[in-house]
């Protein structure tokens, strides 16, 4: 494929960089311009990666704009994704990709009647040790998936993020802030998921930020922080999923799946790679040899060592599909099914009621090794 597709990205916050430099990984991508309601931070995103600095409405109209890339708060994904279809373009949103079935519906629609494509994020679970994990399910390895476990545990983001306030708002929280990751892995590895329950709490109604340059002010804390869940997938497996920003330390694993013939224990979805551990039925749990799969490579220095880090690859593999007339991974109804789970999970806490998905979806397909290389771009 010789063409690239033109990237433009609304939002030039935190998460714009991780966009901004890894998109040279990939091919069929081209880092054009950016846009925020912010035009200082739009134009320090531009300068410091050689892009253009749009007004939001520019960038909307720009000719070389194929893909837009909505990086905004969670609270307005929505209404930005739907200015971006209604302008002609495809979108590729962060997560969670919105807030509610019927939003989610409405884009749908939408994109249907442009002939658009609408991709969303996370992407992790394109990484080395997630695609090892569906090769042990795919190929029978587990025999069939009956249950799990999965844990994202910590104290929230006031100790670090320099704007924590949206994080506990509703819209954000743990489960759809973290939960996007844990639970887009879960269907790509089992399935879709057909009801779910929890409980769900708020231990601190008001949280004290900690990270410069607003120490010590007061945020309120308006969503769920402590959500305890459950989730039946429509192959019979049951996985309990943990989430939390009230916990200072635990000795749970990231992810553990229990299968008829073994155990597999996955690396954090929030990650591409890392090491899985397997078991063969009663024998001793033993690490698994690295497997040779591009996104699995550990490439950036982060505070617990080199990670794999491979954000935009979802990104490409949209746009190479859009190219070669195939379904992307990191599809819209991929995306939906996720939000229709957490957003059941979080009405569940509400009611203490278990909640029935209003969606399904297709596994997305696997990303092998020979998969991975071909959306990388040739070295130089």
């Amino acid at each position: 494929m010789a063409k690239k597709l033109g990237i433009g990205v609304i939002g030039c916050g935190n998460i714009s960089k991780a966009y901004f430099s890894l998109a040279p990984l990939f091919r069929g991508i081209d880092m054009r311009a950016c846009a925020d309601i912010n035009m200082d931070a739009a134009k320090a995103r531009a300068k410091e990666f050689k892009l253009r600095a749009e007004t939001v409405d520019d960038l909307l109209k720009a000719d070389d704009i194929d893909i837009i890339v909505n990086l905004t708060i969670p609270a307005v994904h929505y209404e930005v994704s739907k200015q971006i279809l209604d302008a002609g373009k495809h979108v590729y949103s962060e997560k969670p990709f919105v807030l509610s079935i019927k939003e989610g519906l409405d884009l749908k629609s939408r994109a249907e009647k442009k002939g658009l494509r609408i991709g969303s994020a996370p992407d992790t679970f394109l990484g080395g040790a997630h695609q090892l994990v569906r090769n042990l399910i795919d190929t029978g390895a587990l025999g069939k998936i009956t249950s799990g476990t999965c844990h994202v545990m910590g104290h929230g983001m006031e100790h670090w993020h320099p704007n924590p306030d949206f994080f506990f708002q509703p819209g954000a929280g743990p489960v759809l802030d973290i939960g996007p990751y844990y639970i887009t892995n879960l269907i790509q590895l089992i399935g879709p998921v057909k009801q779910v329950a929890a409980f769900a709490s708020i231990p601190a109604t008001e949280r004290t930020i900690s990270s410069k340059p607003r120490a010590g002010e007061k945020i309120p804390v308006k969503t769920p922080t402590t959500i305890h869940g459950l989730l039946e997938f429509e192959n019979g497996a049951v996985i309990t999923l943990n989430t939390s920003w009230d916990v200072w330390s635990h000795g749970h694993a990231p992810m553990e799946l229990y299968g008829e013939a073994g155990t597999a224990f996955v690396p954090d979805p929030n990650f591409f790679g890392g090491d899985v551990r397997l078991t063969e039925a009663a024998k001793p749990v033993k690490k698994l040899p690295k497997w040779k799969h591009p996104f699995g490579v550990p490439n950036e220095m982060h505070g617990q060592g080199m990670m794999a880090n491979y954000r935009t690859a979802g990104l490409a593999d949209m746009a190479i599909a859009i190219a070669e007339g195939r379904p992307h991974r990191c599809s819209m109804e991929l995306a939906l099914h996720a939000v229709d789970v957490m957003t059941g999970i979080l009405r569940s806490g509400e009611t203490g009621k278990f909640v029935a998905m209003q969606t399904t979806c297709e596994r997305p397909a696997a990303l092998g090794i020979k998969e991975a290389k071909a959306l990388m771009a040739k070295k130089k």
